[in-house]
């Protein structure tokens, strides 16, 4: 049985044989971006919040974006209306409900503190919410996760240095760090010392790169913030040295292929280099992104490159196999075997 999909796009739902139910791991989900309109009205009424929208109707029209700036800026207006741990809890839960209907496994999931420290809203206060939910994640939706702070990086590094300082009691339900929001005129090296701090404390790091900025960038990451999985990375393919290098070192790229197309990183999907990045032997991985103001979730992702890239089923298994080797499940081999072995499994009917 299938749960609810994205708000304003394909539906995806093409039944537990489909690629909707192929077992995956999700690895580039921003929990701020699961917040659908009807959540988003609940909370603001809740909260005492007015939103300058007529209703949920007028909110999806306002989901019509001419690059990521334009997205950011609705993206952190509408976070006002997250201002209690339970409202993070609420929101979690309700990403994790539609996950495990588009066949998710194992989520790791981003926060960014900063957008919510920002409006006075404590990093605790964030965690304990996020946590309440993925804490009984496993027993309630079959999901294991993992959690990724990030850093903002059209604000400064020593913001940046002064969350990790916050977060430090909370280490133990954090995995990770990642750095995301606006990417051009905000290289990787500004972060070089916020990323040495969090290796130290034995954190593992990721980062966006290559999205909106030059595969320059992708370098930079790597070898500056010594990354170990490239979020987006869609701009490699413009540096054939690049692309060697990933492929020989086994980074990681978590792409999202309907997060590209609503963001204008490319014109539509049937031209989305995904095909042209299997085929040169890349990690690639297929993830939602920002779902609630992107179209679709991680299975509606999977059914849209299927469709308009024209993936075998084998290619799609590929895809899947390699969600969950890309993932941060390194200190739980037993599960990552369990999760690959129920990928080599799946049968896929006829659609």
């Amino acid at each position: 049985m299938h749960g609810p999909t994205g708000s304003n796009g394909p539906t995806g739902l093409t039944g537990p044989t489909g690629p909707t139910g192929l077992p995956k791991a999700e690895l580039h989900l921003h929990i701020e971006g699961t917040l659908e309109p009807e959540l988003a009205f609940a909370l603001a009424a809740r909260n005492g919040v007015t939103l300058p929208y007529a209703d949920t109707a007028a909110l999806r029209e306002a989901y019509r974006f001419s690059d990521l700036q334009s997205f950011l800026d609705l993206y952190y207006g509408l976070m006002a209306v997250l201002r209690t741990a339970e409202d993070f809890t609420e929101l979690t839960d309700a990403y994790l409900g539609r996950a495990a209907a588009q066949g998710v496994r194992h989520a790791e999931i981003f926060f960014d503190p900063q957008a919510h420290t920002a409006r006075g809203v404590p990093v605790g206060t964030v965690i304990e919410g996020l946590s309440a939910s993925l804490e009984r994640s496993e027993e309630r939706y079959g999901i294991s996760t993992r959690l990724i702070m990030c850093f903002l990086r059209d604000e400064s590094a020593e913001s940046a240095l002064a969350t990790l300082e916050a977060a430090k009691p909370h280490l133990d339900r954090i995995t990770g760090v990642g750095l995301d929001s606006a990417e051009v005129g905000h290289p990787p090296a500004k972060f070089r010392e916020v990323y040495e701090a969090a290796a130290a404390l034995g954190l593992r790091r990721v980062a966006h790169a290559g999205e909106e900025g030059p595969a320059a960038y992708i370098r930079e990451a790597l070898d500056v913030l010594g990354v170990e999985r490239i979020d987006h990375g869609l701009r490699c393919m413009e540096d054939p040295e690049l692309v060697e290098r990933l492929v020989r070192e086994r980074v990681p790229l978590t792409l999202c292929p309907l997060s590209n197309v609503r963001l204008r990183a490319i014109d539509v999907l049937a031209d989305h280099p995904l095909r042209a990045m299997m085929a040169a032997g890349l990690l690639v991985t297929v993830n939602s992104d920002d779902p609630a103001y992107f179209g679709g979730y991680v299975g509606d992702n999977f059914d849209g490159v299927r469709d308009a890239l024209g993936l075998t089923p084998e290619q799609l298994r590929e895809l899947a196999r390699n969600s969950f080797e890309a993932s941060f499940l390194d200190d739980d081999e037993p599960r990552r075997a369990r999760y690959l072995s129920e990928v080599e499994a799946y049968e896929f009917g006829a659609e």
